[in-house]
Parts: C-alpha cells; structure tokens; sequence
C-alpha cells in the first residue's frame, strides 16, 4: 500500500501552526496509521479499538504529565 495515497488528518487545534505534529489516517484495510509531520517515513500502525483507548486516555488526562 502507497502510505501517501491515504487521508492524512493533521492532528493540530483550527488556527493553530504548530512547527511539528502529529497525522492520523485511516486505512482501507481498517487499520490507524500515525506519522510526525517532520518525519513522514516512520509510521505507526495500530487498531481501531487501540486508538479508541488511546483518545480516550487523552480526554481523560493520563498522558497530561507528559506535556511541559
């Protein structure tokens, strides 16, 4: 599969620009793909149900202690 034929969402608040961020997209064979905007050749590949726990650990605040 072509990584650069899918939707890549950029994961960035409306009006912001931010110098580095995160794409998600989802692939035609049900799979999440995730990649940093300044390194675009590594990306991760995970399920559904594991992004799912994944946004909902962010709306919670688990992962606040890793910000600055």
């Amino acid at each position: 599969m072509d990584l650069e034929q899918l939707d890549w969402q950029p994961a960035v608040p409306e009006g912001e620009n931010p110098p580095e961020y995160l794409e998600v997209a989802a692939g035609p064979d049900g799979r999440i793909y995730l990649r940093e905007s300044r390194n675009r050749d590594e990306v991760v590949i995970t399920t559904p149900p594991k992004w799912e726990a994944f946004i909902k650990g962010v709306k919670a605040g688990e992962f606040d202690g890793f910000v600055e």
